[in-house]
């Protein structure tokens, strides 16, 4: 007896359809290694339908006021909470992610941040208007961009598609998102809640795989692209998007560095710090998975760190006492894998470093030791439950391996000296840092890189207007 498998759909227009040639992806669970699902793998007619659409719906979401946007983007944060229970079945089926979790670490956040975005809707903010050349009165506008083209990632696809399309629809822009291949169930349960809000058009989802999303970025009819993925995958969409000249935002990979002085509360730090480094299977571009240690403490650093590990549980969705789930997919557990087995002779694996079970694709809390600045393990993402540990002198060597890295998206200082703390975080060449903590996000404050993590802010006013243009508009007053 066989199952039969869910079928996914493009939302398109207001409606629900197949590709337009019929092709299918396989979906797969990957607590499980089962496909559990099947989803349009569109192509350039499914794009050009959804762009059409974006296009068409464009002049009236433009032209509708701040507060009717703010009120659908209301009605949108309910209707989610109203659903939870829906979505977070198909984000843990989607990524095998625990329940309890999802529905504490995720839900509540995604809500808030769209209601964040609601009334964001409400306060752009200009210079004033003023008489900047005798008899003329000179206005600064804020307006939409257009069609927003956008790309989410796997890792979290319900949360990372919020911060898509919350600030773009509440700018009054329109959109169409394509989730990640390995991914796109909770992104179509979201499509169908957002459908009985919006006007058709202003939300289309387009399911499909990396040649998907390169049709969406240089098609002729958006006006920005906006994408979290990999680097090589922004790079790819930054050289698209540069032959039409397109605006684009790009949140990319992180290799976080955490930097301990010997002040710290070792106890404290380590416990934060794991969490923060295993928290959804290490798949996350602000994860903590780099620790840099003063030598003092080092060997009592690493040793507490993991047996930290040793203690940290990952399993299946449904147990309440895991902190992550799988890896998303086989082919980031071979990833994972491969930069374990190809450790230079000086390393030494503290825990973990092995798979555990051969059901799904899980992966055992992982600490490495005795590592080089030069290491590959220290330079490349793993993306994987995997913290990596080296040793510094003093606080000059602390920050030329902390930025000795090409990713520049977060950090953290664990110190007592506050002067110390504010001479790092002005030092740091990071978009962000935390301070005896690691990893927490609000809404109203940004998150965005520089160097290769990408360019561009998500979540916070800042997020807000890059999903807008600016005009300059001058008047006579003779």
């Amino acid at each position: 007896m066989t199952t039969e498998l869910r079928r996914l759909r493009n939302y398109i227009n207001g409606e629900f359809r197949d590709a337009a040639d019929g092709r299918t992806i396989e979906v797969v669970n990957p607590a499980t290694g089962e496909v559990y699902a099947t989803s349009p793998l569109s192509g350039q007619a499914d794009v050009d339908a959804a762009m059409e659409a974006a296009a068409a719906a464009f002049p009236a979401w433009r032209d509708s006021t701040p507060s009717e946007r703010q009120k659908v983007l209301l009605k949108i944060a309910d209707a989610f909470e109203e659903r939870a229970e829906e979505l977070i079945a198909a984000e843990v089926e989607n990524t095998g992610k625990p329940v309890a979790l999802t529905a504490s670490e995720e839900i509540p956040p995604m809500v808030d941040q769209i209601r964040f975005f609601a009334g964001a809707a409400r306060l752009l903010e200009g210079r004033s208007a003023g008489e900047y050349m005798e008899g003329m009165t000179s206005i600064v506008r804020r307006e939409p961009v257009g069609v927003c083209a956008q790309v989410a990632p796997w890792n979290y696809p319900m949360m990372m598609a919020v911060w898509k399309f919350a600030p773009a629809l509440a700018a009054g822009n329109t959109v169409v998102l394509k989730p990640s291949d390995t991914t796109p169930a909770s992104t179509v349960l979201m499509a169908e809640i957002i459908g009985q809000i919006v006007p058709k058009g202003v939300f289309n989802v387009v399911c499909g795989d990396r040649e998907t999303g390169k049709a969406m970025v240089e098609h002729p009819t958006p006006a920005m692209a906006s994408i979290t993925g990999s680097v090589r995958a922004g790079m790819q969409v930054a050289e698209s998007a540069a032959k039409d000249v397109k605006r684009v935002h790009l949140e990319l990979g992180g290799k976080a560095p955490v930097v301990v002085f010997e002040d710290t509360d070792i106890e404290k730090a380590v416990g934060d710090i794991s969490v923060a480094g295993f928290f959804n299977a290490g798949q996350d571009c602000t994860a903590a998975t780099r620790v840099l240690v003063h030598e003092s403490i080092h060997d009592e650093f690493v040793a507490a760190l993991a047996k930290a590990a040793a203690e940290t549980k990952t399993g299946q969705p449904d147990d309440e006492d895991v902190l992550y789930g799988p890896l998303n997919n086989a082919n980031q557990l071979k990833q994972v894998t491969g930069f374990i087995e190809r450790l230079p002779a000086h390393a030494k694996v503290e825990a973990g470093g092995h798979r555990v079970g051969d059901k799904g694709y899980f992966y055992a809390p992982t600490v490495v030791s005795g590592l080089n600045q030069d290491d590959e393990i220290v330079q490349n993402e793993v993306f994987g439950p995997v913290i990596t540990v080296q040793s510094f002198s003093d606080e000059a060597q602390a920050l030329e391996f902390a930025n000795g890295v090409e990713y520049a998206l977060a950090s953290s200082v664990w110190t007592k000296d506050h002067a110390r703390a504010m001479r790092m975080s002005k030092s740091l060449d990071f978009g962000c840092v935390w301070i005896n903590t690691h990893i927490p996000l609000v809404a109203e404050m940004p998150h965005g890189g520089y160097k290769k993590s990408g360019y561009g802010k998500d979540l916070s006013a800042y997020g807000f207007e890059d999903y807008t243009r600016i005009k300059h508009v001058m008047t006579s007053l003779g």
